[in-house]
């Protein structure tokens, strides 16, 4: 699937305080922040429109199942 990049605000002191502790657990802030998007696109998207966006993805990458129509 196609990535693509958000950016946010926020404030540096608080930011390397997160970066910090976050790495002391062996976190990565990435991964946690892309975590907290998909739990936000599964509460807010329609799942028609998931399942959609998921059936165009795989057809995309050549691996969706062709279907049958009667």
């Amino acid at each position: 699937m196609k990535q693509d990049t958000v950016t946010v605000s926020f404030d540096a002191a608080k930011l390397k305080a997160i970066k910090l502790y976050m790495s002391r657990k062996g976190v990565s802030l990435e991964q946690e922040l892309a975590e907290q998007l998909n739990k936000l696109y599964e509460k807010y998207v329609p799942v028609n429109v998931r399942d959609y966006i998921g059936e165009t993805e795989d057809v995309g990458a050549g691996n969706a199942q062709p279907r049958q129509v009667k």
